[in-house]
């Protein structure tokens, strides 16, 4: 049985302000994702491979906060990162802070197959993907009109980083059909943020994880608390050793270790059976789920 999820990020979106026009972009995005990623699954690809596709796609689409309609941080410039991690045999990539990459998974996923490291930054993260044969955008690539007044009004009080409508991220976990599981994030991070601020999203064990014996995790949130609480990997170790399937271990973590600490937000994971946990303690989070069986859901609040 194979399986793929995905999300576009998690936060305070009220019900009052989602019009159906943007219910129905956003589903939309999410189901692009999801199908794109699912199809390279039914025709015997990879988790891996669906993971990096999925997100992707949600990177190339403005409405998300990831690559194209990244967030800006206080310098008025978009610094991305994104991570990837194959449950087969623990291997990860990651990248920080990049500024002129179309899409900071695909350099993950570069780190990963064709370094010998797990993370690069900054001009680093850049040089390495010249190297690569990537080829480089100017940083207003990524620029939006809605990203430009978000940062604006933020800058002129009317907004705390970290405490957006809805906190940035993408993320897809995925089981081939040879069981194998692989997770995948990629972020613009926080409007406002003080540039050379890292979140969780490219931290091995804190915003992505995945194991074949336990499952594939990516979270969306307030990447501060998801750091501190190892969010990704402690799911993990939940079912390792206290035997928890997937909802239980994501549940003990999303919405009671985070909201302890106070944080917010939520995770998609994928158990090593196939079975898909998206807890989330905000107001909202943009999901999906889709599998062999036919299922195919998309969600945005607490339906």
């Amino acid at each position: 049985m194979h399986s793929i999820a995905v999300h576009g990020g998690a936060g305070t979106l009220a019900r009052a302000d989602l019009t159906p026009e943007n219910d129905r972009a956003y589903r939309a995005g999410l189901e692009r994702a999801l199908r794109a990623g699912h199809t390279l699954l039914a025709e015997g690809g990879s988790a891996v491979n669906a993971v990096v596709t999925a997100v992707r796609v949600l990177e190339d689409d403005p409405l998300f906060n990831a690559g194209r309609g990244a967030v800006l941080a206080a310098n008025g410039q978009h610094e991305l990162d994104a991570s990837l991690m194959d449950g087969r045999d623990l291997r990860a990539g990651a990248v920080t802070g990049v500024r002129h990459v179309r899409s900071p998974i695909e350099l993950a996923r570069l780190v990963m197959d064709r370094s010998p490291h797990v993370m690069l930054a900054g001009a680093g993260a850049e040089e390495f993907a010249l190297e690569q044969g990537l080829t480089p955008v100017p940083n207003a690539h990524f620029a939006t009109e809605r990203r430009r007044r978000e940062l604006d009004r933020m800058l002129q009080g009317q907004g705390e980083s970290g405490r957006e409508p809805l906190m940035g991220t993408v993320g897809a976990v995925a089981r081939d059909g040879e069981g194998n599981l692989a997770a995948a994030t990629s972020t613009g991070g926080m409007t406002g943020k003080k540039w050379g601020r890292v979140g969780d999203s490219p931290i091995i064990g804190a915003g992505t994880y995945a194991a074949n014996d336990c499952c594939a995790v990516s979270a969306t949130g307030h990447g501060e608390y998801f750091i501190r609480v190892a969010v990704a990997h402690e799911i993990a170790s939940l079912m390792r050793y206290r035997g928890l399937g997937v909802e239980a271990a994501a549940e003990e973590v999303v919405m009671r270790q985070l909201v302890k600490l106070g944080g917010s937000g939520g995770v998609i994971a994928i158990g090593h059976d196939g079975r898909i946990a998206m807890p989330f303690n905000s107001e909202g989070m943009l999901r999906g789920a889709m599998d062999s069986s036919g299922r195919l859901e998309t969600g945005l609040l607490r339906d």
